[in-house]
């Protein structure tokens, strides 16, 4: 999971717009500015100026737009990061957020930022600091045109994927684009979503954390979580598994970053990059050893009939957790070490393999992937139709797509208005399921009542 969001308000003031090739361009210099300034430092900016000073939480810009009636338009900002990648808020009249990606550039670059179904009449679109320190130049608005179908590879890329696996497969893709499944980290809070709406989740979302060897060495087996899984599996639930992965050795065990937190950058000196260089070094050899205790773990799972959709090495662009400290290329290769142990040498065959990041330098080869994914907690209970486009772009809308985690339940009114035809969603737990913040109580009852989300007793016979 990441850090949650900052709360967001709107205004709306009036100030011209530049038309270019049938879009609008609206310049920042001429937004209203609330603790951000008008900046011309940096040269090749459209109009007489951009916008920077983002360093406090609430700092943002508000564009006011007039639409002639309620439309879905594509966004784009152009923006330089001088100071490195950067995250930026996208907010439509104080309500729906997203979550926008500034790669790192010293000169100005074109972003897609998703869409945005303004109503007809004044809209408001605020940019809100979020990670801060970035320059905005303009934003651009241009109708969408209706999503072409989706081309979804028919099969597993295990050739040898079991009846299992095949079957949840074919039924998620028989749902694509259709409903979303609705989904809860830990079968805990599915029961308390089932004392709130009514309704049990369609999915549970759990973790192998605890059944890391450098987890285990210090606190014993004390993990249930795949016990958790097959009584969910044996109502008629689909489980999805990750896997903090505690660092194999290395780890600092210190107040500050105790051994416990040992799947964080961090918090260990364990150098991911290193030690898949040297095959026969120690840690390697550990990396090898987790891997197989964890398959261990997944052919209980595999025994007990339970198909798994498999998670691991998730967030890996984030940095903050060591799979990906070192950048993508000692990523992906742990990742396809790990897709061929697992698949070849212990015969899980019950895996449909999940890739949980955004960009494409990160992206290992596709013939390892089924479905991509995307871990989105901003507020509002939005689309995150950025994130969700990304991934269409990233597997050429060949996968399908998941939102493996959220901080907020997305609105199905939104995702058909936005065509995100997300897969399934996953709320985190303790602080977001509960938190009003991000799951206002009457709008979560809404969401798990309505038709378009699927629960558990609508799913049961998926099998079948």
């Amino acid at each position: 999971m990441i850090f949650p969001l900052f709360a967001l308000f709107a205004s709306s003031l009036a100030f011209p717009t530049v038309k270019r090739c049938g879009a609008q361009t609206y310049e920042a210099e001429d937004a209203a500015l609330s603790g951000t300034q008008v900046l011309t430092d940096l040269g090749g900016y459209s109009g007489s100026g951009y916008v920077g000073g983002f360093d406090q939480a609430s700092d943002k810009i508000t564009f006011s737009v007039d639409s002639s009636s309620e439309k879905l338009y594509d966004v784009t900002i152009r923006y330089a990061t001088p100071y490195g990648e950067k995250t930026a808020t996208l907010s439509l009249n104080g309500g729906t957020n997203s979550d926008i990606y500034l790669a790192a550039t010293d000169s100005w670059k074109d972003v897609k930022a998703g869409q945005l179904l303004l109503n007809e009449g004044s809209n408001s679109i605020d940019i809100v600091s979020n990670w801060g320190w970035y320059l905005i130049d303009s934003l651009t608005l241009s109708e969408t045109a209706a999503a072409p179908d989706h081309n979804i590879n028919p099969t597993l890329v295990n050739p040898n994927a079991n009846a299992d696996a095949v079957a949840l497969y074919d039924y998620l893709r028989s749902i694509y684009g259709k409903n979303i499944l609705s989904g809860q980290q830990d079968l805990e809070w599915t029961e308390w979503l089932a004392q709130q709406t009514g309704k049990t989740p369609a999915l549970v979302a759990v973790d192998l954390m605890d059944y890391s060897p450098s987890r285990v060495e210090r606190q014993g087996q004390v993990a249930t979580t795949v016990e958790d899984a097959i009584t969910f599996s044996e109502k008629g639930g689909i489980v999805s598994v990750l896997w903090h992965w505690n660092a194999p050795a290395g780890l600092y065990d210190t107040s500050e970053n105790p051994w416990w937190s040992g799947f964080y950058t961090r918090a260990t000196s364990f150098n991911v990059a290193t030690a898949l260089a040297d095959p026969n070094g120690n840690d390697y050899k550990l990396i090898i050893r987790d891997i197989d205790a964890i398959a261990k773990e997944l052919l209980r799972l595999q025994d007990a009939n339970v198909p798994v959709l498999w998670r691991p090495l998730h967030e890996a662009e984030g940095k903050w957790f060591w799979w990906g400290a070192q950048g993508p290329e000692p990523c992906k290769q742990l990742w396809e070490l790990m897709y061929d142990r697992m698949t070849n040498h212990h015969g899980l065959n019950n895996l449909i393999w999940v890739w949980n990041s955004l960009a494409p330098e990160w992206y290992p080869d596709p013939d390892t992937v089924d479905i991509l994914a995307a871990d989105v907690y901003a507020q509002g209970n939005g689309p995150m139709s950025a994130e969700y486009n990304r991934l269409i772009e990233l597997g050429n809308d060949q996968k399908l797509i998941a939102a493996s985690e959220v901080g907020s339940a997305p609105d199905p009114d939104q995702l058909q208005a936005y065509q995100a035809h997300w897969l399934w969603f996953a709320v985190w737990t303790d602080g977001f399921i509960n938190n009003a913040d991000y799951n206002p109580p009457e709008l979560l009852k809404q969401i798990y009542n309505d038709e378009y989300v699927l629960t558990l007793d609508e799913i049961s016979g998926w099998r079948g």
